[in-house]
């Protein structure tokens, strides 16, 4: 009987995205629960965590093509919901007797999440991870397979589409009819635009070219 043949070497790029891409699910929710002020701007956290996640697939879509980068945005669901159930069972759980009231407390406030926000969450990632995939693969597509050129350009027109689209399902869907969503979503979108325009461009490439480092060296396992 023939030995099996060893399997397929994974492209350590593609490796090291798919861990960084499934951590920044899991962390863009609990960041979200703290506004930073940026200059005028007021945004909550988990936006960095959800640019990462732009560029990551983008960087995907770019070095190994729009299906892959979709596959990823699928598998995605993976750790986002995991996460969620977790810790949502972690939430219903009694505190120990002896832990910190304060610690407590600032613990069940943070992650006792209504469903609605659970829900907007779970769609508005889908859809404008999606989406961002679908546009940078159509814009590179438009010019012919460019290569690089314009890579910042088409990284950013994704980004600041989808982000416009994340921003408006996620803010209807968790709190429509609870309060006035109307300046919240405006101020929301102006951050995620600005944010996107001013980091998108440069973390694109630099992910690139560290996949590209990285891809040009064989992946051992000892």
């Amino acid at each position: 009987m023939p030995p099996a043949s060893p399997a397929p070497m994974p492209s350590p790029s593609l490796f090291l995205f798919a861990i960084l891409y499934g951590g920044m699910v899991c962390i863009a929710g609990v960041l979200g629960n703290k506004q930073v002020a940026i200059g005028p701007l007021a945004v909550e956290a988990g936006i960095f965590a959800f640019l990462l996640l732009v560029v990551i697939s983008s960087a995907v879509a770019e070095l190994y093509g729009q299906a892959i980068a979709n596959r990823l945005v699928r598998i995605g669901f993976v750790p986002l919901i995991v996460s969620l159930l977790l810790s949502l069972i972690v939430w219903s759980l009694p505190p120990a007797p002896d832990m910190d009231p304060a610690y407590r407390d600032a613990f069940q406030l943070m992650m006792g999440q209504t469903w609605r926000i659970w829900l907007g969450g779970i769609i508005a990632y889908g859809t404008s991870q999606t989406l961002n995939v679908t546009l940078f693969s159509w814009l590179k597509g438009s010019k012919g397979g460019a290569g690089s050129r314009g890579l910042w350009l088409r990284a950013g027109i994704a980004s600041i589409l989808s982000q416009i689209v994340d921003t408006l399902l996620f803010v209807t869907i968790a709190f429509y009819g609870v309060f006035p969503i109307g300046e919240l979503i405006a101020g929301q979108m102006l951050a995620k635009v600005t944010l996107s325009a001013l980091l998108v461009p440069a973390l694109i490439y630099i992910l690139v070219g560290l996949a590209r480092r990285l891809d040009a060296r064989p992946m051992e396992i000892a």
